[in-house]
């Protein structure tokens, strides 16, 4: 067994020493310092395949013009403020760039002066200085779409195409296999796909860490809160398992879990410690790894260098609401005083796989060193491949998702898989008086928190991106300002909107803010909802969207105001905290761009939080802690700036409606927690002929938002319809000549992708279509995927998995472990 990652991360190593690799079978493998902060490294080693090989020609993130950010951060704070609100932000701006704003601004470029990104560092700070539960706080899910194959849809079937399916994808990764993303031919960076896997997030007593295990080949699998694992790789990453062999394991494993009383087992589901508080759950990692005579440490390590955690769920959620609430926290069920629901059976600090009993299917991921895009591509890949490789299995011609050299794990000799278990082991947790304890109150916390928020969705099929576009409509744009619609309806007044946009055609970028309330989609919303003639309530919302086209164009250059503002509060604490000009210049986690090995470790984790910008609470207190120091002539920032002093900048950071567009055909629904106690998050989907929302809250007025979303949609095309029918333009001679003569005739064809009666509008340029949101990815082989799998004969293989099943159930009994 390993040494546990609390031990490896304490553990010193030489910058440029020889590191094994650490697996269930290597005891004496210490981490390198890149795999106890991968993310200081400058990056996986690469040139050896196509994934990768755009990097070094990516540019790095710009740091806007200061004027220019102050100038987009009034604009963007305009529509939430009253005139004397918007004047005490023009004075605070105009004093901020005759004084301090200059300083930190050359401050900031001389930090970023040999790193990737001016922002990397305090971004990956903002979220491993989070103390809060990761649980509804961090954590994204996705929702997959059911398999369109219904036989395949049971547990233990789905379970095992989607791992085998997720194993190809860490193949290609590891391998640099993986074609790398592109955005209209331009190539994007692919950095992130090397932190998918096999990372865990592990909180410390001054923040948390990341750390990975480049050479994890394990997965581990939790089932009624019981911890399984089992190797599925070989030391060249290729896979030793087929679908067959995994489907084996599952229900094994399921039908081992079984055998504890569901009561029995909730009493040492040790996942839930996971959702703790950050520090608590330091302290408590502490506690499983001190003493020497316990197999704690082992079985910890084993689940955090693991590749991924798949969470078998003995439940079957009746409702979309149910599964994407179950997707997101888990469900909470109390029977006789104990905790029995789903959220015991997860492991929040590493990418999780869950399957539900009936075969629906998410991911619940890590948020830290990953954004959503990259796990769509993740999800959508898999997703697809799990339909394909069905495929191939009844037509051998059948297309395959990735090109590989790698060997077909059923042809191959076992004895070429090297020193590997493939036999499921069950993790057995020494239960001490301190770790009962301690499960019972993270528990009773955990359900507060899931009692204290709530989920609703919205599938609407009424429409959908071709119906938006033949009206001239950006989609994006389009069901952001539904969204502003709806909440003006509800409340009668407009707040502050958050929508990310990928900046991933910059070298390690991430994503930019873009604040969705603007003056155009205020005047719009206004309008929506007076006493006014369709005709201007349609240019309003023309108006309004493409506004938010052009906002959304320029945040994907990362020339947005809130990203810059952040890193220069982080420069303004930096040079306070450590008190010298020279600390705004010093190393972290960002990487250098010459792409030498560095040994940063885990460098200074102060400001910020999971919000889009660090939380005004953390602000103020580091300010009073600075200010009430005596005065001192190398420390001229002492007293905070006065942009980050004013009300203004506590308005950007409060999130009222925290909204990302994330999605494609793979998926159903995608969601989160909402950022602020009285605000919604909002995930969504928009696909050809309908739009999915799931919409979350700490109890406001969810249900009621939902339906004055519905509402609204439907109105909206209706006022578009009828100003299509008052305007005539655009509907040739011909094309009325031919609707008279064809009625009572027979169905019209429907031009593809045009709506019948309607005339195609030229469409706003749909820059949104992958900057803002993360839908871009080309679903043309998952589309011709679907639609061979509804040609094919289904033939169900249950029956040979629960015959090969009997074949081998005496050998995984628990008394032979």
């Amino acid at each position: 067994m390993p040494e546990s990652l609390d031990e490896s991360l304490a553990s010193e190593q030489p910058p440029n020493s020889d590191v094994q690799k650490s697996s269930p079978h290597n005891t004496d493998a210490p981490f390198s310092p890149s795999e106890r902060d991968p993310l200081a490294s400058h990056g996986p080693k690469r040139r050896r395949g196509i994934t990768y090989a755009a990097e070094d020609k990516l540019p790095k993130l710009p740091i806007p013009e200061l004027e220019d950010t102050c100038r987009k951060y009034q604009a963007v704070l305009a529509p939430l403020q009253n005139r004397r609100e918007q004047e005490d932000t023009a004075a605070a701006v105009h004093e901020f760039l005759k004084s301090d704003g200059p300083e930190l601004q050359a401050r900031l470029k001389k930090y970023a002066t040999g790193k990737t990104s001016y922002i990397e560092q305090f971004w990956y700070d903002s979220y491993l200085n989070f103390d809060s539960s990761v649980v509804l706080n961090l954590n994204p899910f996705f929702l997959l779409e059911d398999d369109p194959t219904p036989a395949r849809n049971n547990q233990v079937t789905r379970a095992a195409s989607l791992v085998i399916s997720s194993l190809c994808f860490v193949r290609a990764v590891r391998k640099e296999e993986l074609p790398p993303d592109t955005l209209k031919g331009t190539p994007l960076c692919m950095y992130q796909y090397s932190r998918l896997f096999s990372t865990a997030r592990i909180p410390t007593e001054n923040g948390c860490q990341i750390a990975q295990d480049s050479g994890s080949r394990h997965v581990v699998v939790l089932c009624k809160g019981q911890f399984y694992w089992f190797d599925v790789l070989d030391d060249n990453s290729d896979i030793i398992m087929t679908e067959k062999d995994m489907a084996l394991n599952l229900q094994v494993i399921v039908d081992d879990a079984e055998r504890t009383p569901i009561q029995e087992a909730a009493k040492g589901a040790l996942g839930v410690l996971s959702t703790e508080n950050r520090k608590i759950w330091a302290g408590l990692r502490d506690v499983l790894t001190r003493d020497e005579d316990s197999n704690n440490a082992e079985c910890l390590s084993i689940v955090d260098s693991a590749l991924f955690i798949l969470c078998l769920d003995y439940t079957e959620p009746k409702t979309g609401a149910e599964l994407c609430g179950n997707m997101l926290c888990g469900t909470s069920e109390v029977v006789k005083g104990v905790q029995i629901g789903t959220c015991t059976n997860r492991w929040y600090d590493k990418m999780q796989i869950i399957v539900c009993k009936n075969g629906s299917a998410g991911i619940n991921f890590e948020h830290t060193g990953v954004d959503g895009h990259t796990v769509l591509r993740m999800a959508s890949d898999v997703y697809t491949d799990t339909i394909l490789r069905f495929a191939k299995s009844i037509n051998g011609q059948a297309p395959s998702l990735w090109t590989s050299t790698s060997p077909d794990p059923s042809k191959r000799d076992p004895e070429s898989f090297g020193d590997v278990s493939t036999i499921p082991h069950k993790l057995e947790w020494d239960m001490l008086p301190e770790l009962s304890t301690a499960l019972r109150f993270a528990e009773t916390r955990l359900a507060d928190l899931i009692q204290q928020n709530e989920f609703e969705i919205l599938e609407f099929a009424g429409y959908g991106k071709n119906f938006i576009t033949s009206m001239g409509f950006s989609p994006d744009a389009f069901v952001q300002m539904a969204f502003q619609a709806a909440y003006y309806g509800l409340y009668g007044r407009v707040e502050n909107t958050y929508e990310p946009a990928m900046t991933k055609v910059f070298l390690h970028g991430r994503t930019e803010a873009i604040r969705v309330a603007t003056a155009e989609s205020t005047a719009f919303v206004k309008t929506f909802w007076a006493d006014d003639e369709p005709r201007r309530k349609v240019d309003a919302l023309k108006k309004a969207t493409q506004k938010h086209t052009a906002l959304t164009k320029e945040c994907a250059k990362a020339l947005g105001q809130d990203r810059h503002l952040y890193a220069l509060y982080c420069v303004w604490q930096r040079a306070v905290d450590e008190e010298g000009a020279e600390a705004a210049s010093s190393n972290g986690c960002s990487s250098p761009v010459d792409g030498s090995p560095s040994d940063m470790g885990v460098t200074s984790q102060r400001g910020g939080s999971i919000s889009h910008s660090p939380p005004r609470s953390a602000n103020k207190k580091t300010a009073d802690k600075t200010t009430s120091a005596s005065p001192s002539p190398r420390r001229p920032l002492q007293q905070m700036p006065s942009l980050f002093s004013d009300s203004g900048y506590d308005r950007i950071n409060t999130t009222i409606l925290s909204t990302s567009n994330c999605g494609n055909p793979a998926l159903r629904h995608f969601g989160f927690g909402p950022s602020s106690a009285d605000g919604f998050g909002i995930g969504y989907i928009i696909k050809d002929d309908s739009i999915s929302v799931c919409i979350s809250s700490k109890h406001r007025q969810t249900r009621r938002f939902v339906d004055s979303l519905e509402a609204y949609f439907a109105e909206i095309k209706r006022l578009l319809r009828s100003v299509k029918k008052g305007e005539g333009a655009g509907r040739s001679k011909a094309r009325e000549s031919e609707k008279e003569k064809t009625v009572g005739k027979g169905k019209v064809i429907k031009i593809d992708g045009q709506p019948e009666g309607e005339d195609q509008v030229p469409v706003e340029e749909e820059v949104d279509e992958g900057l803002g949101g993360y839908g871009f990815f080309d679903a043309g082989m998952l589309l011709q995927a679907l639609k061979a799998s509804q040609k094919e004969k289904e033939r169900p293989s249950d029956k040979a998995v629960g015959n090969a099943r009997r074949a081998i159930g005496k050998k995984l009994r628990l008394n032979e472990y």
